[in-house]
C-alpha cells in the first residue's frame, strides 16, 4: 500500500476540491458511522477526469453512499444520464440534496434498493459503469452487466487492494477481501477486456471491454 505520505503528497498536488464537494465531505464525516466509505478529492478529481476524457451518455454506479463519485462522475460526462444505486434508504436525503444543490438532478436517476435486483430492470447500454458496493458482490455485478457494456465502454472497480487484504493468504480471507481477490483474478484471466489495476487511494481496478 501507498505510505501516508506519498498519499499527502498526491493530495497536496491534485486540484483543490470544489466548495460543494467539501461541504458533502464535512457533513459526510459528521452524520455517517463509515466516513471513510466517501471518495476523497483525490479519487473524486480523478473519476472526474475520467467522465470528462470519456464524455459518457450512459453511467451507472453502483454504491451510491452520499453522494460524493456520483457527483464527480455526472459533472463530467456529456449529455445523457447517470443512474445510481443505493441499498441504505437513509441515505436517500442527503443524496438528493447535493444532487439539488449540484444542479444536477435532470442527469442523475437515485435508485433505492439491492442492485442486484434493480439491475435487470434497466434496459440500458452503459458506457461507463462504476462498481463500489457489496464487495463478495463484484464479480456478480461485473458478469450481470458485461454484455450491457458497449464495445470500448469501461468499468471502474473502487477498493481493488482492499486496505492491502489482497495480500493475506486466500485460506484466511473474509468474504470481503475474497470477493475482490475472486473479482481481481477473473478479471485478469478475462481476454474480452484489458485492464490495469492503478494504487489510487484504496485501489482502483480500470477495465475496457475489447
Amino acid at each position: 500500500m501507498i505510505n501516508n505520505e506519498i498519499t499527502e503528497y498526491a493530495e497536496a498536488h491534485t486540484s483543490v476540491e470544489l466548495s460543494l464537494l467539501a461541504k458533502l465531505s464535512r457533513e459526510t464525516h459528521l452524520t455517517q458511522i463509515y466516513p471513510r466509505m466517501l471518495a476523497g478529492n483525490l479519487q473524486g478529481t480523478f473519476l472526474r477526469m475520467i467522465s470528462t476524457m470519456l464524455r459518457p451518455k450512459r453511467i451507472l454506479e453502483i454504491g451510491t453512499f452520499t453522494g460524493y463519485s456520483t457527483i464527480n462522475l455526472a459533472m463530467g460526462m456529456g449529455e445523457g444520464k447517470l443512474h445510481t444505486i443505493e441499498v441504505n434508504p437513509e441515505l436517500e436525503e442527503i443524496i438528493r440534496r447535493y444532487i439539488r444543490e449540484a444542479g444536477l438532478e435532470e442527469r442523475i436517476i437515485l435508485h433505492n434498493g439491492d442492485a442486484l435486483q434493480i439491475i435487470p430492470t434497466l434496459n440500458e447500454t452503459w458506457d461507463l459503469i462504476y462498481i463500489d458496493a457489496d464487495k463478495p458482490n463484484y464479480l456478480n455485478y461485473y458478469r450481470m452487466l458485461f454484455d450491457h457494456l458497449r464495445p470500448g465502454g469501461f468499468f471502474i472497480a473502487d477498493n481493488a487492494l482492499w486496505g492491502g487484504k489482497v495480500l493475506h493468504p486466500k485460506k484466511k480471507l473474509d468474504k470481503d477481501t475474497l470477493g475482490i481477490v475472486e473479482f481481481n483474478e477473473f478479471v485478469q484471466q478475462d481476454g474480452r477486456v484489458e485492464n490495469v489495476l492503478l494504487p489510487v487511494r484504496d485501489g482502483i481496478m480500470l477495465i475496457q471491454k475489447k
